[in-house]
């Protein structure tokens, strides 16, 4: 397997409570990967130490060139982890007094470090790519919840980003949204992005992804291709969970 983003060992505690428990995982070039399990099994944690909004205690996670060890990270091995990831939020997490164009300029300019006009062409090329070419100049209130989570993964499209992180996308959107938000993930999964999402939407995770993990209690329990986990789980944990939920 020829990893381009590799996990090994990854801690994090919240206090007493250790919420990812020794997380190794690897990503091929190109691969979809869906994480699926119970609410509170560190799913979205694990997303957020990958680009460090939130601190490992332990474990390194390498992504091409770059390598963070939790134990001795520098702020410049952090920014260079953040540069090569783009972060789709469950809530949006727009910026409420930017425009659509706004939004997706922002991390070009103060991340890339890119001139205003190069960032303006490219916030116009990504929202007509996600549909959205007439609300450039529109802010987050007037758009419904559908367009500003596009807006959002057209900002972190925009990034050119060695991985893509989606945590939960759709779950805060109204039902009528949520086929929208898929459909574009779907295109930008058929580009070859290396992605790993969290998701409930368990049709969607079988459709899209390469490999499913399965995590339970802060750790991997079982991983494989989505007609395996699905269709025919190994271990119990993994076939209650998805009895439940099925």
């Amino acid at each position: 397997m020829s990893c381009q983003i590799e996990i090994t060992g990854l801690v994090k505690r919240f206090g007493d409570n250790t919420v990812l428990d020794g997380i190794d995982l690897c990503l091929e070039p190109g691969e979809r990967v869906a994480i699926i399990g119970p609410s509170g099994t560190g799913k979205s944690t694990l997303l957020r130490c990958l680009n460090w909004l939130d601190t490992p205690d332990q474990g390194t996670i390498r992504m091409g060139d770059v390598t963070v060890d939790a134990a001795r990270a520098t702020r410049g091995q952090i920014l260079g982890l953040r540069r090569r990831t783009g972060f789709v939020f469950q809530n949006y997490a727009l910026f409420a007094n930017k425009t659509a164009r706004g939004n997706i300029t922002e991390g070009l300019t103060t991340v890339r470090g890119w001139p205003a006009d190069k960032a303006r062409a490219r916030a116009d090329d990504i929202l007509t790519q996600i549909g959205l070419a007439d609300r450039g100049d529109s802010y987050p209130a007037a758009m419904s919840g559908g367009q500003q989570q596009r807006v959002g993964i057209g900002r972190a499209m925009a990034l050119d980003a060695d991985l893509m992180l989606f945590d939960e996308p759709t779950s805060a959107l109204d039902p009528e949204w949520v086929g929208e938000v898929l459909d574009l993930i779907r295109r930008i999964a058929d580009g070859r992005q290396t992605m790993l999402i969290v998701t409930h939407e368990m049709q969607f995770a079988r459709e899209i992804a390469d490999r499913v993990v399965f995590m339970e209690g802060g750790r991997i329990v079982e991983q494989g291709p989505p007609a395996q986990i699905f269709g025919n789980p190994q271990d119990d944990r993994t076939r209650a969970f998805l009895r439940r939920v099925g």
